[in-house]
């Protein structure tokens, strides 16, 4: 479980690949991102309008139903870069539909998104802290429905949760790493996201490989 080891794997499956990820990036961004706020503009009655504080807060909600439709397109990017880690599978732009592939999975997603908002609302509530490492905790849920598409939706998040004890703090090292990635990125106003997402995705999705692994072999070994 080194930190170098998952980075090198993700430059190694990402190899001959980089801008056609940077283009699935690119796509991703524009949907997820761009046009949401298109829209958002454009039901505030314009930009002036958009920008004051007032049309701001209306738009909140706006955003939350938007961000919730979306959500899948999110979860097609993760699943994508798994796929590319495990198999070495060349990165296919319509690989940002697949959790939209059954109305089953689209729902379950939804309501997963949900519930962890709930969990980490509550956990939150108590200290920071606390909130934080169950984000931590539950950060594989995506990954698991990925694996296990029957299992439902409170274990999935239970499968993340034990997947990652005694994993937290070297995944919270995994995403410090990026750190001055994530800072030349902003330096160069976001165009360098195009290059860092799919780096920072592939590594998240080697070290949920190496997750699955480890403890596959802890249960053959007890």
């Amino acid at each position: 479980m080194k930190i170098k080891a998952f980075k090198k794997e993700a430059k190694k499956k990402l190899k001959g690949q980089w801008g056609r990820a940077a283009l699935f990036t690119l796509l991703f961004g524009a949907i997820y991102y761009v046009i949401p706020l298109i829209i958002e503009i454009n039901l505030s009655g314009g930009f002036e309008n958009w920008i004051s504080t007032d049309a701001t807060n209306g738009s909140t909600a706006s955003t939350f139903v938007i961000t919730l439709v979306l959500l899948p397109l999110y979860i097609g990017y993760l699943w994508t870069f798994l796929s590319v880690v495990r198999t070495g599978e060349q990165i296919k732009l319509s690989g940002l539909l697949q959790a939209f592939s059954e109305i089953s999975m689209y729902l379950k997603i939804l309501g997963t998104y949900l519930l962890m908002m709930v969990y980490m609302f509550l956990w939150f509530l108590l200290l920071i802290i606390p909130g934080v490492i169950k984000a931590f905790a539950y950060s594989q849920t995506y990954f698991v429905l990925k694996d296990n598409p029957d299992i439902g939706i409170n274990a999935a998040i239970t499968r993340s949760r034990k997947l990652m004890y005694g994993y937290k703090w070297k995944y919270f090292l995994l995403q410090l790493s990026f750190i001055g990635w994530i800072i030349l990125s902003l330096i160069t106003v976001g165009v360098g996201f195009i290059w860092l997402s799919p780096y920072l995705s592939a590594s998240n999705a080697a070290f949920y490989n190496e997750l699955v692994k480890k403890q596959s072999g802890d249960e053959v070994l007890a």
